[in-house]
């Protein structure tokens, strides 16, 4: 049986090797590279993220990864955003007063948390929706490791996504699912077992 082909697209930003040990962990071969072409011809394409949404921008647009992201998901071939891969996702995001265009998949703005403790980081509950891919077989209990100081709080988008939601003093979007582009805001290759089988969930659904 033939393993899926996952890339990890490597724009500069995000923990490169430790997706790659973690996505190979649940059964995919896996190649991190900044090329298009490979993106776009893998089963599976992650898009990891830390830092600011402005700098992840910046360096995403350097290798056209903004337009390969959606050339992939026009032709229905699955994204997986993680962490600040999450955030790009969206709209626009605002940092210091400063506003940068993101990717625009989705609707809306990425904003600071409006809590007392500032990065939200170790690990916390999602609220998961009934009929979840990537949540699939996870009870209610299972945490998952978070470190972030913005989020989107709000959904603008397609009704029929699923939303999963966590609370850091205030409500935030923990993970989405809409189509063939899903995304998490905390880090699966951090968040231990519950973080594999979150992967291997989505990896075997790529067919």
């Amino acid at each position: 049986m033939r393993k899926p082909r996952l890339v990890v697209l490597d724009y500069g930003s995000g923990n490169l090797r430790s997706a790659q040990r973690a996505l190979e962990r649940v059964g995919a071969d896996v190649e991190v590279t900044a090329d298009r072409s490979a993106a776009l011809a893998a089963d599976g394409l992650m898009v990891p993220g830390v830092g600011a949404f402005e700098a992840c921008m910046t360096g995403l647009r350097g290798i056209d990864g903004e337009r390969t992201i959606a050339d992939r998901l026009a032709a229905g071939g699955p994204v997986l955003g993680v962490c600040v891969g999450m955030q790009i996702l969206f709209s626009r995001g605002v940092e210091f007063g400063v506003e940068t265009a993101g990717c625009g998949q989705w609707p809306g703005a990425v904003v600071r948390l409006d809590a007392p403790v500032i990065p939200h980081m170790g690990w916390n509950i999602v609220d998961a929706p009934a009929g979840s891919l990537l949540f699939r077989g996870l009870s209610a209990a299972t945490r998952f490791y978070f470190v972030h100081s913005y989020a989107a709080q709000q959904w603008e988008g397609d009704q029929d996504a699923l939303l999963t939601w966590a609370n850091h003093h205030v409500p935030f979007l923990a993970a989405v699912e809409a189509g063939p582009l899903s995304a998490t805001q905390f880090h699966p290759e951090k968040s231990g077992d519950a973080g594999a089988e979150l992967l291997s969930n989505w990896v075997g659904a790529l067919g």
